[in-house]
């Protein structure tokens, strides 16, 4: 199968040729064909898979095909994150290149003086996070009323970022006779019953098993203290070989401390996540990517928001709490076929996320056993530690302990939504 025999224009192949993309990936070969035709569709396909071209080759064709004047926004690509709008603009500008079609990235966090300006001259496709959209269509800058496509991409983690309100501000401005193509990486009823409202006799490609790993990804784990796993990250770096790594923590305050102890070990280290300016974090992304710097720590926030050509190694040095998250996070690494390998670090208290992750996966994850840094403390230890705490919960504040600090406390009971709730903040 070439994308010459899925009846991609010669423009459009000319592209994908010089950056050496001759054999479209299972979900390009699925989809192209149908949107080719104006077909609706839904998509389930995890991250890595070349979705993002699955869908710009064909929105690309289909507009250069039927040219229009004016300055009307003719296709809009919804998605949840600044990162991941600006890795389909660089995309869609690549394929793009023989052609004529003007694309603009908006997203919050920035002025918005240049995006207006550029609105202004004319957009052919609009791709933009939802907040900054509706804030644009708010101040009347932005008319979707002659929108003849219509995408909305990693369905799943719009939910998950509490989306869905803004969502449907969105869809009932958009026009009733439209192509719409929905994708996700994941597809449970609450992403279908959003799916049925937004597609009309949609045909459905699915590439994987929902919430399954890429192949391609050799997956390890380390069970190891707590205290230890620093001491682990620099002796699992010590191998020259991993020239580029992508490390994954829950906090936005641990990304900054790895990075901050990997350059004070020599390790050049820059760290991603939401309290960083966009600046910052397109400069970071832009080190790493022009190999600057050697290790990229990033928080979630980063999970599908990353794509960089042949980067081999992630490493998730606190567990995800969220099992669908580590797919993602890993699915960072053997991207359209190529390998990847993902190591992971968990202690004690992440024995329980883990064996959620294996559950989703449908598989255990191998254990790097001879290590120089092995998990001392117990299973059953653990456990029983845990049962103590709830047990003191229970029973009431230990005696000497200050009032207002049990007041505060998480051990037991109702304390494990406030606990939720700080580690919200955190992220």
């Amino acid at each position: 199968m070439t994308f010459e025999s899925l009846g991609v224009m010669p423009s459009i192949l000319e592209a994908l040729e010089t950056r050496g993309y001759t054999t479209p990936t299972p979900i390009q070969e699925k989809s192209i064909p149908f949107i080719l035709e104006g077909r609706d569709l839904q998509g389930c396909a995890q991250t890595g898979t070349g979705k993002t071209a699955a869908f710009c080759i064909p929105i690309i064709q289909r507009l250069s095909q039927n040219p229009k004047k004016g300055n009307k926004i003719r296709t809009l690509i919804l998605t949840p994150t600044r990162e991941l709008a600006l890795q389909i603009g660089e995309s869609f500008s690549e394929y793009n290149e023989n052609n004529n079609l003007k694309q603009l990235v908006i997203f919050g966090g920035v002025s918005q003086e240049k995006q207006v300006k550029k609105l202004k001259q004319g957009v052919d496709v609009l791709i933009a996070t939802p907040g900054r959209l509706l804030d644009l269509m708010q101040q009347k800058f932005i008319s979707l009323s002659h929108l003849e496509i219509f995408v909305l991409d990693e369905a799943d983690r719009m939910l998950d970022m509490g989306f869905i309100h803004d969502i449907k501000k969105i869809l009932k401005v958009l026009p009733e006779k439209r192509q719409s193509l929905f994708f996700s990486a994941t597809m449970p009823d609450s992403i279908v019953q959003i799916s049925n409202r937004i597609l009309t006799n949609p045909k459905k490609v699915e590439v994987t098993p929902v919430s399954s790993t890429a192949e391609t990804i050799d997956q390890f784990i380390y069970y190891v203290d707590k205290r230890n796993k620093k001491n682990l990250l620099l002796k699992v770096l010590e191998d020259e070989a991993m020239d580029s790594i992508l490390i994954f923590t829950r906090t936005k305050r641990g990304a900054n401390h790895i990075a901050g102890t990997l350059s004070d070990k020599g390790i050049k280290a820059e760290a991603i996540h939401g309290n960083k300016s966009q600046t910052a974090r397109q400069r970071a992304l832009s080190n790493f990517k022009d190999k600057k710097i050697r290790v990229l720590v990033a928080t979630d926030i980063a999970a599908r928001g990353i794509d960089i050509s042949q980067l081999k190694f992630v490493i998730n040095f606190e567990v995800s709490d969220t099992p669908e998250t580590y797919v993602h996070r890993i699915g960072r690494s053997g991207r359209a076929g190529e390998e990847g390998v993902a190591y992971t670090f968990a202690d004690g208290s992440e024995l329980k996320d883990v064996k959620a992750i294996e559950k989703l996966i449908g598989k255990r994850i191998p254990e790097v056993r001879d290590h120089s840094f092995p998990m001392q403390e117990k299973e059953s230890d653990i456990a029983k530690s845990t049962a103590k705490k709830q047990k003191q919960g229970q029973r009431g504040k230990p005696k000497g302990a200050p009032k207002k600090s049990r007041n505060n406390s998480s051990g037991g009971g109702n304390g494990s939504g406030s606990n939720n709730r700080s580690k919200a903040r955190r992220r």
